[in-house]
């Protein structure tokens, strides 16, 4: 063999042991009492409707009083919902420990977005069994996580168990779009001394990724994208449809749409990508795994990551991106228009910052006359970096319930409750032990499910988790 064809090879080999051993046999169930009550939970949890026009406090309260139930002390168990959102509901309970260092707080939101019952071909508020799933909103995002977190509670109170560290676990409100009255931003601002923390796992993302039907790789979310929106606006004289001129807002508007479309950021590589980008190219050897490879240089391959992002994944992985969303001008169909204006909302990397966003999008535009304003300063959102002590206690959990199994540091396109936490200092992973196929996309559409084995096992795995993190790192 040539030896420039031996790393392939090797990557190639890698790949195929990895492969073979993430297609094991199914991973443990919790014990069958502790399986039935995570089921009876998680089918409690979705039977109360948390969208936003509705509110998480009924669910709060459920809660509440299952952790009561369980022997929790009162003093121990606080509803919190701030005054002008009385529905708006969270719930926080600490497990005291040794005091062998900043307790870790558990996170899973209770709201879930909306669901039309005649776009669902079952109840969307009801639990429904079918064919090896559970149907139902928010069966994946996120009302799974918060039964299983719910269940790992209520087990370690009956058996005793007493963490090293205290233990924090918030079960809280409005992390959906829509949301006017979110439960971390509340407990933070206004109960630090219930919410604060040295560590933050937070249920709602990271997780396992099938593919072709085999375990493929157990993502860790260590990071996530920021949104901030702009709006672009042009004017122009307007007058009488049957007198065009050369000053037309919509016109010019659209040509600096145009702009935006073709330009793209400069790349922009976080300790998260970098390390993410060289664990699948060893997973996934093929013609995109040497690009992979390439982009995690210092400096990083540009016409490698210009290949990478034909790919509207790896693009979004590689840089800040921009689109625009809403569209809108005139004022009548027969006369010219006076006013046109575009929503461009963007995605920035960890690291990035608004005004450099805007600045680039000013100058993409290229047009004095057309305004590029911020419609509402965005919560950053740091990376919380993949370090060894952290992915050797996941790998922990995660090799005790599936072993060989691939663990990639990850970084969200979208947001969480985390852009909270992390602004405000916290270290914060998603670390969701639910598994999903890599092409299935349910979450916030219609018929959200989740498969009935694989819920069973992210209970037993949250309870490992629960009790890995109640040890401090080291």
């Amino acid at each position: 063999m040539h030896p420039r064809h031996r790393p392939l090879a090797c990557l190639a080999l890698l790949a195929a042991m990895a492969a073979a051993m993430a297609s094991a046999a199914d991973g443990p169930l919790p014990p069958p009492a502790d399986q039935a009550l995570a089921r009876s939970l998680f089918r409690e949890l979705v039977g109360i409707n948390t969208t936003h026009e509705h509110g998480s406090t009924l669910a709060a309260e459920a809660i509440r009083r299952h952790l009561l139930e369980a022997g929790y002390p009162p003093g121990d168990v606080a509803l919190v919902a701030p005054a002008d959102h009385p529905g708006k509901g969270s719930v926080v309970v600490r497990v005291h420990g040794k005091g062998q260092g900043k307790p870790v707080l558990f996170l899973g939101h209770l709201d879930v977005v909306e669901a039309k019952p005649e776009d669902w071909s079952v109840d969307p508020f009801a639990l429904t069994e079918k064919d090896g799933w559970y149907y139902g909103r928010g069966t994946i995002d996120m009302k799974n996580g918060d039964a299983a977190l719910l269940a790992a509670l209520i087990r370690i109170r009956r058996e005793g168990f007493v963490p090293e560290r205290d233990l924090i676990a918030a079960f809280t409100a409005d992390e959906e779009a829509g949301g006017d009255a979110n439960g971390p931003a509340l407990l933070l601002k206004e109960h630090r001394g219930l919410f604060d923390a040295g560590l933050v796992v937070n249920l709602d993302g990271g997780g396992g990724v099938l593919k072709d039907g085999k375990r493929f790789a157990f993502r860790v979310g260590t990071s996530e994208k920021t949104y901030v929106t702009y709006t672009l606006e042009a004017t122009s004289p307007g007058g009488h449809g049957s007198l065009p001129g050369p000053d037309n807002a919509i016109y010019r508007l659209a040509a600096g749409l145009g702009h935006i479309e073709a330009f793209k950021f400069p790349v922009m590589l976080t300790a998260t990508t970098r390390e993410g980008f060289a664990k699948y190219a060893a997973l996934e050897p093929g013609p995109q795994s040497a690009d992979m490879l390439a982009v995690t240089k210092t400096p990083p391959d540009l016409a490698a990551a210009e290949r990478l992002s034909q790919s509207v994944r790896n693009n979004a992985q590689l840089r800040t991106t921009c689109v625009a969303t809403l569209v809108s001008g005139g004022h009548a169909e027969n006369a010219l228009p006076q006013r046109a204006k575009a929503t461009i909302q963007c995605r920035m990397m960890p690291g990035d910052t608004e005004e450099h966003v805007q600045s680039a999008l000013k100058a993409t535009v290229n047009d004095p006359r057309i305004s590029v304003t911020l419609d509402a300063p965005p919560i950053v959102s740091p990376e919380s970096a993949p370090t060894p002590a952290i992915m050797a206690k996941v790998a922990g959990v995660v090799h005790s319930m599936w072993p060989g199994v691939a663990l990639v540091p990850s970084m969200a396109n979208g947001f969480s409750d985390d852009r909270q936490t992390r602004n405000a200092g916290i270290p914060s992973y998603d670390l969701g032990g639910t598994w999903s196929d890599v092409d299935e996309n349910r979450a916030h559409g219609r018929d959200e499910r989740v498969g009935v084995r694989v819920f069973d096992e992210s209970v037993e795995y949250t309870y490992r988790l629960v009790k890995a993190f109640s040890r401090p790192e080291e």
